[in-house]
């Protein structure tokens, strides 16, 4: 199921009780272009297709990464892309935007991104990993 951009930013927003649509497009941003450095192939391509088009393209033009981060890592990178943000204030962003990205995924879609993450990443998706992995 893809979302629609509107769709998508609402629950970024709510999710993150962020003031405006913008503050919510720009966390989605950082987020999904640290992930995308992380998700390779058909993967990638999958998830892409089922967010709007220009998140998708955020998605398949990712931060360029060196090698994968653990959870920890993704989230101080998260916090030093976001203005202002703090590592607390990074999970609590990440958690709006891959809680979001699960709702596009679907179950078997974010089995083979899991797949391709470091542990512990679940977490950061907004769900207990026994909701995620089969």
């Amino acid at each position: 199921m893809t979302l629609r951009w509107e769709a998508f930013l609402d629950r970024v927003q709510e999710r993150g009780a962020y003031a405006t649509r913008d503050e919510a497009e720009r966390t989605a941003r950082v987020v999904l272009a640290l992930l995308g450095a992380h998700l390779l192939g058909q993967v990638r391509a999958d998830l892409a297709a089922r967010l709007p088009e220009a998140l998708a393209l955020v998605l398949l033009n990712p931060l360029p990464a060196t090698e994968p981060l653990t959870p920890e890592r993704f989230v101080r990178a998260t916090a030093a892309w976001i203005e202002g943000a703090t590592e607390a204030t990074a999970v609590w962003d990440i958690g709006a935007v891959l809680s979001t990205v699960v709702d596009a995924a679907g179950q078997d879609l974010m089995h083979h991104i899991l797949l391709q993450l470091p542990p512990g990443y679940e977490a950061l998706f907004g769900r207990p990993e026994r909701d995620l992995r089969p």
